[in-house]
């Protein structure tokens, strides 16, 4: 598909003001700004804790940050000062979405909760990102990645057939949440051109990786079987699991009998596929200890390499289990643009990853690098509350804002 020329973003328009730090929030924005929004993120004097997740650190500011943050405008206002809180309120008139993932009551408690902030702008879509949600007995307890996969019952299905509990490789609740605030915020903008008004989002890590695991859920529902961690084994389908080669690991998926079929070929072993214990997944699956064994045997014969061209050929998906680096330098990531260069000031020259949705009229791309603290506090309260140099010069010297040096 011809891409278009990319002088109208999907966004463009859109202003976001994000209090958001560390992962969920900060994933959600970086969507929004890759898409057009204007993102502007508002940061205390620490700034975003994300800052100091590392190593690895690029000129002082951590690898974790840059990725995360590029493309937004970085201010640096202290709410705690009556002047700050003020200017913050005058910046959310201006706003069409405002993004923020503290505990519930933290906003309200800085006056800048919603419904102080809906009476100024009725148009706002104020997203808040949480562990649990703004309801219920959880409500108010601390949430981090780990915490909420064990909470929501991912970590007992994650790990070894032995047992061992393993977390999940990534923040996989952070931004799965990112992602779910990302579509509630799309929704409510969709709603606002019907009705005129925002609304409030409330998105909760729970009640996202719930919905993710629907599928497992939905077993669990109808079975009342608790599952259990199986490796890389899947509970409904034989074989789907990563195997060992000769020299190194390979996954293979065979999701149906054809593909059965396709895989007994491939491997050498067509006797395989019309066995009386073997002929149909349901078999499969009840006698999937000797199977497996079989397999385990069949694999170790040869490299993985010469597996996956065996099983590509043959149409059976497949792959060899690549470690970042491989993925990072292969071509498929390059045609996609999944990891595109930028130039930071200080950082340098560092990838990135890229933006996961191809639209061919409206295609989103990382626009800048993260920013430093408070690097735009100046220009954008200049420019969107017409505050002054002087006065900039005034409010900084006071500790109200962080602002960078006057442009020469």
């Amino acid at each position: 598909m011809t891409m278009g020329t990319g002088s109208l973003s999907a966004l463009e328009g859109i202003r976001v003001l994000d209090f958001s730090h560390a992962l969920a929030g900060p994933y959600c924005t970086l969507l929004l700004s890759d898409y057009g929004a204007k993102v502007y993120k508002l940061e205390a004097s620490g700034g975003d804790m994300g800052r100091g997740w590392g190593p690895p650190f690029a000129g002082g500011i951590a690898s974790f940050f840059l990725g995360l943050n590029r493309g937004k405008q970085g201010i640096s206002i202290d709410l705690k000062q009556r002047e700050g809180l003020e200017m913050c309120l005058r910046l959310i008139d201006q706003m069409d979405v405002l993004v923020e993932n503290f505990r519930p009551g933290a906003m309200e408690r800085l006056g800048l909760g919603y419904a102080a902030t809906v009476a100024r702008n009725p148009r706002l879509i104020y997203c808040s990102i949480s562990g649990y949600g703004q309801q219920g007995p959880a409500r108010d307890q601390a949430a981090m990645d780990l915490v909420v996969q064990a909470s929501s019952g991912l970590l007992s299905i994650t790990g070894t057939a032995e047992g061992e509990s393993v977390r999940c490789g990534y923040g996989v609740t952070d931004v799965t949440a990112g992602l779910f605030a990302v579509i509630g915020i799309l929704l409510a903008l969709r709603a606002r051109e019907a009705t005129g008004r925002g609304q409030f989002v409330d998105v909760a890590m729970l009640d996202s990786m719930i919905s993710t695991m629907s599928s497992n859920y939905m077993s669990f529902l109808g079975s009342q079987t608790v599952p259990r961690p199986m490796g890389t084994s899947f509970p409904t389908v034989v074989p789907y699991r990563v195997y060992r080669a000769s020299d190194r690991e390979l996954a293979i998926a065979v999701g149906s009998e054809r593909l059965w079929a396709a895989f007994c070929g491939a491997i050498g072993r067509p006797e395989l596929e019309k066995h009386a214990d073997y002929e149909s997944n349901a078999l499969r699956i009840q006698n999937r200890e000797a199977l497996e064994t079989r397999l385990d045997e069949i694999f170790l014969q040869r490299p993985a390499q010469e597996w996956v061209e065996r099983l590509y050929a043959a149409g059976v998906p497949c792959s060899l289990v690549r470690n970042f680096r491989e993925v990072a330098e292969h071509p498929q990531a390059a045609i996609r643009e999944m990891f595109p260069m930028m130039e930071h000031a200080t950082a340098g020259r560092h990838r990135v990853t890229g933006t996961p949705v191809k639209l061919s009229e409206t295609p989103g791309t990382p626009t800048s690098p993260a920013p430093q603290l408070g690097e735009h506090t100046r220009s954008v309260l200049m420019g969107l509350l017409g505050i002054g140099d002087a006065e900039m010069d005034d409010l900084a010297a006071r500790g109200v804002v962080l602002a960078s040096e006057r442009s020469s």
